[in-house]
């Protein structure tokens, strides 16, 4: 009887959690598109003014341009540094492996404004605050350590026999990165790579902290309409948030096209093959 109490609370529970999310976004959402709507269960007109308002008032043509290329430099320094990073650590033991492990851990483990505050005011004092450098090197900080122990795995699965057994046929090391590491490592570094995509898209304290004018992120700059002085209709910050929402969505949907979850497997035993 306890068990079945146990269970029907946790149905409930997530019932509950379900209906309160998926009743926020349709309240967006229909927000969004509504004409006029005030004290009634649905508004009496629909229309897609908003959007086209919120596009021209919040320029966010620019804005999503600074949001993607923003999200791709991140992604590329992130893999430049992650991969060889991720390497060593799997093809090398050495007594302070652990520490240097947990180091990397660190930036995902602790709540970003932790260190987020004193690495803009860091970056302010090098002049790069308020900048789209700014905000890329701040938003490195916690993607690198991810694109690294996304990499980790995918090289630990790969047997050292193959990377010895091309040197004793006089492989060079560009060769074995090209014909053998590459390829292997393809699925991992998609991997990486549209993970980082995702989470620095959605991240919004370190870029809130570094953002200027010209570089704010999408979704800083619905932080920064939503509560900047004057008057704006209600109707165009919910179609900025439909946008945003509909960009994140999209980039997750082709994460999950390319990407299995099951590929992030962490060998536990501590051996290779």
């Amino acid at each position: 009887m306890r068990g079945r109490m146990w269970k029907l609370a946790i149905y409930l529970f997530l019932l509950g959690f379900i209906l309160n999310l998926l009743g926020i976004v349709t309240h967006v959402v229909v927000s969004s598109f509504a004409k006029r709507w005030f004290g009634k269960p649905l508004p009496p007109a629909f229309t897609t003014d908003w959007f086209t308002y919120a596009w021209r008032e919040f320029e966010l043509s620019h804005v999503l341009f600074i949001t993607l290329f923003i999200a791709l430099a991140v992604v590329f320094i992130a893999l430049a540094i992650g991969f060889p990073a991720a390497y060593v650590l799997a093809r090398r033991n050495f007594n302070a492996k652990p520490v240097l492990l947990l180091l990397y851990f660190l930036p995902l483990l602790i709540p970003q404004m932790t260190y987020g505050i004193p690495l803009a005011t860091t970056l302010y004092g090098f002049g790069v605050g308020g900048t789209v450098i700014g905000v890329i090197l701040a938003v490195l900080v916690p993607m690198v350590p991810l694109a690294v122990f996304i990499l980790l795995p995918f090289f630990e699965q790969i047997s050292l026999n193959l990377e010895w057994s091309a040197q004793m046929l006089g492989a060079s090391r560009l060769q074995i990165f090209r014909r053998i590491l590459l390829p292997l490592m393809l699925p991992g570094i998609l991997t990486a790579g549209l993970l980082v995509l995702v989470n620095t898209i959605a991240n919004f304290e370190l870029a809130f902290l570094l953002a200027g004018g010209g570089s704010q992120t999408l979704v800083v700059a619905l932080y920064y309409n939503v509560f900047a002085g004057g008057v704006r209709p209600v109707y165009s910050i919910d179609a900025m948030a439909v946008i945003y929402m509909c960009t994140v969505m999209a980039v997750l949907l082709v994460a999950l096209r390319f990407v299995r979850p099951t590929q992030m497997v962490f060998r536990l035993d501590g051996r290779r093959n």
